[in-house]
């Protein structure tokens, strides 16, 4: 069992509901649309930003860092591959999302 459930505290790799529904209607196309580009976009952003504030506490939780890597790997191939697919879509995701691109 994981430690964080032990101890009664929600882990802190886990997006909680409230962001991670404020990421989606950020970026959704419909209302039920969970699995386009910009959405997992929007929902990795989340997630990189709460493993990062947990990196920062835990200098010495290195599966946290390679979690945090590859979630930063995964955005950057779906970002590759909004702009090659549809540029327009890419150049608002980034800037809604506040990406340094």
């Amino acid at each position: 069992m994981h430690l964080s459930l032990i101890c009664g505290k929600i882990s802190d790799s886990m997006i909680t509901k409230d962001n991670k529904a404020k990421a989606i209607k950020k970026l959704a196309r419909s209302d039920k649309d969970v699995g386009s580009p910009e959405v997992q976009v929007a929902i990795l952003t989340e997630r990189i930003k709460e493993v990062t504030e947990h990196v920062k506490a835990n200098k010495h939780d290195f599966m946290a860092k390679r979690g945090l890597i590859q979630m930063v790997g995964q955005r950057k191939k779906l970002l590759k591959y909004l702009e090659k697919n549809d540029f327009e879509t890419y150049k608002a995701t980034v800037a809604k999302l506040g990406l340094r691109k």
